[in-house]
């Protein structure tokens, strides 16, 4: 992989007032924001906790066939923001009796993200992408530290359960 990439990882998801979930992506340096719908923010959410369904979710599915054919998610890419949207890219290893191969798919960076999680792949976004958003850092803490005030108890946040 090429160097022009910043690796990061989700930070938080959290619900917002119209009907989306922001997903917080970044790092110890800043942080931004993906809005996505909500079902595709509760399976986020639920990745991150390691929480399985009794009957698999979409991208838990996705992941079952993956792995039914020999196929693993290298990496995940969040590559591009053109009028306030986001692009993303999976890219894919198959090393299997058929054939040895790596495939890169344009895919939408919230189902991206939810299969990184699901298959606990790196995600990356690139340097003009990273360079180009908004620190949201400050805004995320002052989410988390209301949130903590008005539903949890302080040892024991539970973000990400308004969304299973």
């Amino acid at each position: 992989m090429n160097n022009d990439v910043v690796p990061v990882k989700v930070l938080a998801v959290l619900p917002t007032e119209h009907q989306t979930v922001a997903v917080f992506i970044g790092n110890e340096e800043k942080s931004f924001i993906i809005n996505v719908e909500g079902a595709v923010g509760r399976a986020i959410a639920l990745a991150m906790r390691g929480v399985k369904h009794e009957r698999p979710l979409t991208h838990e599915l996705i992941n079952l066939i993956f792995n039914a054919f020999s196929i693993k998610v290298d990496h995940v890419v969040i590559n591009d923001l053109a009028d306030n949207t986001y692009f993303a890219r999976v890219i894919l290893r198959a090393d299997n009796e058929v054939h040895k191969k790596v495939v890169e798919l344009d895919a939408r960076p919230s189902d991206c993200i939810a299969i990184a999680l699901q298959t606990q792949s790196p995600i990356f976004v690139s340097e003009r992408v990273w360079m180009e958003v908004e620190d949201m850092s400050e805004l995320l803490e002052k989410m988390e530290s209301f949130l903590r005030k008005k539903k949890s108890p302080p040892d024991e946040p539970d973000f990400g359960k308004d969304l299973e």
